[in-house]
């Protein structure tokens, strides 16, 4: 693979980045969303993406909260099984919709809606923020080639 200039080599546009996610995380806190489904909300557009980095990440953070490994395993397929929570369908939906958004236009009104009804306002705005910033995230990431840190599993 070829090396890259890093765009996380700039500090205070990477600052600006670390401050936005940090924002989004005290968002979705503040909203009352449980920690792991924005880890699914981060993985699940990471594997849209491609971005391994970011699903080296995000997978290793969901399974330090208590995420199970089968529905890590699983989750590009979230609509074949029950495993997932209303809420987390809605939150998947979304994400799709969202990071999708080149190739269709829209966020379907039916994703919107579903989403706007198992969600407070809050805790909506909390969701789309973090597929913002993940988006954001997965493309700095992809474009940078940013190598995987090394680990011993």
């Amino acid at each position: 693979m070829t090396k890259r200039i890093g765009l996380g080599q700039a500090p205070e546009l990477y600052q600006a980045m670390a401050t936005l996610q940090a924002e989004v995380n005290k968002a979705g806190a503040n909203a009352g969303l449980d920690p792991k489904l924005l880890e699914l909300v981060k993985t699940r557009a990471s594997q849209i993406n491609g971005c391994a980095y970011c699903l080296d990440m995000h997978s290793r953070d969901a399974l330090e909260l208590g995420e199970s490994p089968r529905r890590l395993f699983v989750l590009d397929g979230w609509r074949e099984t029950d495993l997932f929570t209303e809420q987390e369908q809605a939150a998947l939906a979304l994400t799709e919709a969202m990071t999708r958004l080149s190739a269709t236009q829209t966020v379907p009104d039916d994703v919107y809606e579903e989403a706007a009804r198992v969600f407070t306002e809050e805790q909506y705005r909390a969701v789309a923020w973090e597929v913002i910033a993940i988006n954001s995230w997965n493309r700095m990431t992809i474009t940078s080639h940013t190598p995987l840190p090394k680990r011993d599993a």
